[in-house]
């Protein structure tokens, strides 16, 4: 996972431990995004999270109890031995408690934009949102 730029409130009492543990989320996120692990996912995620895309052509809105199975039957890019190609390209703050995260994934053919935003509730950081768009590579392997 490569980490490329952090912004926003760097100058704020804990914004180190916070940006750390803002990575630290976004690494198990990918982690099970790979490894198509709901369990560790569902550790990211706030119980009451949002999944929405518009790539298709129409809004695609789900909640963690319909996201999930999604995960659980596709075949993850681990079983299929595929090179990892995901990577934090900002985090910004809006405070103490709420950040912004934009990341991008590779799933098959699948190249995802992820905007993640996240708040610190129940003493942890947890994945309320994620609005993405993909594109779908012609060849079956994004980014390839």
């Amino acid at each position: 996972m490569d980490t490329e730029v952090i912004t926003g409130a760097s100058d704020a009492p804990g914004a180190v431990g916070r940006e750390a543990a803002v990575r630290e989320v976004l690494g198990r996120y990918f982690d099970g995004l790979y490894a198509g692990d709901t369990a560790l996912l569902a550790g990211v995620f706030h119980p009451g999270a949002v999944y929405a895309t518009a790539s298709g052509g129409e809004l695609l809105r789900l909640d963690m109890d319909a996201y999930f199975p999604v995960v659980e039957r596709r075949e993850p890019p681990a079983a299929r031995g595929e090179r990892r190609r995901d990577r934090i390209v900002s985090v910004d703050f809006a405070g103490p408690v709420t950040a912004l995260a934009r990341v991008e994934c590779a799933l098959g053919p699948r190249f995802c934009t992820d905007f993640l935003t996240l708040v610190h509730v129940a003493g942890r950081w947890q994945i309320v949102a994620k609005v993405f768009h993909y594109e779908t590579s012609a060849s079956g392997n994004a980014g390839a």
